[in-house]
Formats: structure tokens, sequence, C-alpha cells
């Protein structure tokens, strides 16, 4: 009997609810730490240059505006550019088209702008990921695209040949005989 190994059997199948929201807090994450990365830097350069100590948390406003702008093009330039984000290859999820392609620069957009729209009223527009067959929120029916598990098949296989070779090892000594 062979068996297949968990990285190559879940591969091309529709992303759950779970791994798609492990995945999304991870790249929250990532984005802010990057925002807050770029907000210092660009802290230390105004100084450099006009000589004066500016403190971003004091132009709220600047904030916010720059928090609107680096979310949609943190999420839609990883989208556009390899079809996953750093979070969703943390997980082993990319976004195909709903035909299993590759989604075009118009569909990471189109999955952008449409994203809020999913987490808005209440998260309503999220509940077609728990409760749809090919577990698509809004956001993926508007853009026509689907997450789906995309774990890299070889080197599944040989982390399962990996293991295969350390089985016979856990077994208990046989004893001598004298």
């Amino acid at each position: 009997m062979t068996t297949t190994p968990r990285g190559i059997s879940k591969q091309g199948h529709y992303a759950g609810a779970v791994s798609r929201g492990v995945a999304f807090a991870a790249d929250i994450g990532i984005a802010w730490l990057a925002f807050v990365a770029i907000l210092g830097a660009l802290s230390v350069l105004i100084t450099l240059i006009t000589g004066r100590s500016v403190h971003l948390n004091s132009i709220r406003w600047a904030s916010i505006v720059g928090v609107c702008v680096w979310y949609p093009i943190y999420f839609a330039y990883q989208w556009a550019l390899s079809g996953k984000t750093l979070g969703m290859a943390l997980f082993g999820l990319r976004v195909v088209s709903a035909e299993g392609r590759p989604i075009t620069t118009r569909q990471a957009l189109a999955r952008t702008l449409t994203l809020p729209i999913s987490i808005a009223f209440f998260g309503l527009g999220l509940f077609g990921i728990v409760l749809r067959v090919d577990h698509r929120a809004w956001h993926d029916r508007i853009a026509r695209t689907c997450v789906v598990y995309d774990w890299d098949a070889r080197a599944a296989r040989l982390r399962w040949l990996a293991r295969q070779n350390e089985l016979p090892s856990l077994r208990p000594p046989v004893p001598a005989e004298d």
C-alpha cells in the first residue's frame, strides 16, 4: 500500500477557514511590522534632511492614511506578483483563478479592493469560506479567485522519504542471542 505525503495530498485542494485565517493574521502582523519599519526609516530620513526631530505619532492622520494606502499595496502587489503573500507562503496557500490558473493583476486588484467588503457587515462576506464547498468568500467570488493549498510537492515528498528512513531506527533494539 502506498501512502501519499500530507503536503502532496492537499496540494491543489481548496484551503479551509483555519489555514486561511492563520495566514491572514500572519500577513496583518508582517504588514504592520513593515509599516512600522517604513515609518521609522522615514522619521530618521526627515530628521537627517531637516535637522528637526519628527515623531510620526503626532501626525495621526498621516499614519491613518499611510495604513489605508500600505495594506492594499502589500496585498495587491504580492498577489499580482506570485499569487501569494508572505503569510500565505508560510502556510502553503496560493490564490488562483476560479479555473485554477495564475491570477491576473486585475484579479489581484479586484480581490484587494473587495476584501474590506467581505470583512464589513460583521464579517458576513467571510461565511462562504466555512459554508461553501469551494471555500470562497465574497471577495473571492467577485474577483473570480479561490485559495488552494500549494505545498511544494517535491519538498513534501523528500520530507516524507526522510521520515520513512527514520522510522526503523525508532524500533526497540533486538536483543543479541547468546
